[in-house]
């Protein structure tokens, strides 16, 4: 990763909010790395140095800033468009994938050598793969010290250390301190058991914009969107609970409240609420990006910071991609309902929207659908996908490329290249996938009549590597503000196609 040090010193300088994340100063004179929006006087220039992660600033020396709180910047983007490998391997380490297993497994997954990786890691990253997932426990649970009321063996077991001692020596090496000895006096522990968190982003963050997307598409029994939150019922493990998002008072950052059964890696659920809410994007490159084109220029001015919804559980999207086939988001919504009712594991909760879990892949892999209203055509697609998931000859992470992992849906049989599209952009995250096909992107883009989807797909070019968020932008500006575009009637497609009016 190439940093310029003119940009990041000006920056620096200006406490640019713009670029909180994408860089860390190494500061010479203190022995200490900071944000760009560090409140500390800004240091001299030649006592600077800049690096791309928070990793590779403790790799070369430097100890975490207790003022500025390296652990609450956004998700740094270093990475981002530079390598496909290292971005995929980031979205692995992210999901833990070194937490429990090691090096060489994760090399198996993305199809490189060791050496391989280590080498695009230092020079995309500034860091190794191990020291890179390393800062990312140590960082996660410097937050929890600070955000929680958590003890010190939950706070360990919650940022995915092995043992207490595993995690106070790592503490001891990050921050050059026990973890006893920074902990803040005052404690975000709400009463009845909730667990508090702060998730940060890079605004401007269209929030509304976002859920008035999931509102008609909240699963009953699963998911509540009313009075400017998202709520929805989660499983880590055997561990079961309730999430509530909502938009933080300062409005740079989401605020999660948790309610779980049993204790559980917190990292894991805070990464994964990350990826559902697209809080590592970077807003500012992508209106620079598709702002000066010409037709979605308009959009982009007009809801600026929108994000790719995403989704807690790609087998769950997957699973609503495919009942939304070729018919309205209330009939979808109404038959997901009744999928989680009939064979979604119930829960306790204090919100009595909130009953069910979505179905496993073991739960759908041989139900018979019909019984609740799903075509027989649909329903054996679900099954075939629940089984291929639960068998494990498909994997629903980050391994792989976009054409790869499109190409691996649509084994699956009923599955076709918009389904294929929609999963991968917003169940796997993948910021370049691009449904060309779909009728409301076409009607969005050709104004009276739709445009073709080969016109759609080259005009599209120029949109990359963005083209999920063009896409946004597109459905979005084909609708009235705050109308879901289910209000859009969609024509028939062909089997194994399908469309947002659906989804």
């Amino acid at each position: 990763m190439t940093i310029d040090d003119d940009i990041c010193y000006r920056a620096l300088s200006t406490r640019d909010r713009r670029f909180d994340g994408g860089f860390f100063t190494g500061v010479r004179s203190t022995g200490v790395f900071c944000r760009p929006i560090c409140p500390a006087p800004t240091p001299k220039r030649e006592n600077c140095t800049f690096f791309p992660s928070a990793a590779a600033a403790h790799a070369a020396g430097f100890r975490p800033c207790l003022r500025c709180r390296p652990e609450a910047a956004p998700g740094t983007p270093a990475w981002a468009g530079t390598s496909a490998t290292v971005s995929r391997a980031m979205r692995l380490i992210e999901a833990g994938a070194l937490d429990e297993g090691n090096l060489p497994a994760l090399c198996e997954r993305l199809g490189v050598g060791e050496r391989h990786l280590r080498r695009l890691f230092l020079t995309h990253v500034g860091a190794t793969p191990t020291a890179l997932a390393q800062m990312r426990r140590a960082l996660f649970a410097k937050k929890l010290l600070d955000e929680t009321g958590l003890t010190m063996t939950e706070i360990a077991y919650a940022a995915g250390y092995a043992s207490v001692r595993r995690f106070n020596e790592a503490f001891q090496r990050t921050y050059g301190r026990p973890p006893t000895a920074i902990r803040r006096s005052k404690r975000n522990m709400a009463e009845g058991g909730t667990i508090a968190l702060r998730l940060p982003f890079r605004p401007p963050y269209a929030w509304s914009a976002l859920l008035d997307h999931l509102g008609p598409r909240a699963i009953p029994g699963v998911e509540t969107v009313s009075g400017g939150r998202y709520r929805r019922t989660i499983a880590i493990g055997a561990t079961t609970g309730t999430v509530e998002i909502g938009m933080g008072e300062s409005g740079d950052h989401l605020t999660a409240r948790l309610r779980l059964s049993t204790s559980v890696p917190l990292i894991r659920v805070v990464e994964r609420l990350k990826r559902q809410f697209d809080l590592g994007a970077d807003p500012a490159a992508i209106a620079t990006h598709l702002g000066g084109d010409a037709r979605l220029g308009p959009a982009v001015a007009a809801m600026p910071g929108l994000r790719v919804t995403g989704a807690w559980d790609p087998f769950e999207l997957a699973v609503r991609a495919i009942l939304g086939q070729q018919i309205s988001v209330a009939a979808a919504t109404t038959l997901a309902g009744r999928m989680a009712s009939a064979f979604g594991r119930q829960v306790e909760s204090a919100d009595d929207a909130l009953s069910h879990l979505f179905p496993t892949p073991e739960a759908l892999a041989d139900a018979d659908l019909t019984t609740i209203g799903v075509i027989r055509a649909r329903s054996e697609t679900i099954m075939r996908l629940a089984r291929a998931v639960a068998e494990g000859t498909l994997i629903l992470d980050g391994r792989g490329s976009l054409d790869e992992k499109i190409a691996a849906l649509r084994e699956i049989p009923g599955i076709g290249p918009w389904t294929a599209s929609y999963v991968a952009m917003r169940g796997l995250g993948e910021p370049d996938a691009f449904p060309e096909g779909d009728l409301g992107l076409r009607r969005a883009f050709g104004g009276a009549a739709p445009a073709s989807a080969g016109a759609l797909r080259e005009a599209a070019e120029a949109w990359r590597p963005w083209r999920a968020y063009a896409a946004m932008y597109l459905w979005r500006s084909g609708t009235s503000l705050g109308e879901p575009e289910s209000s859009t009637r969609h024509q028939p497609l062909a089997v194994g196609a399908t469309n947002e009016a659906g989804l």
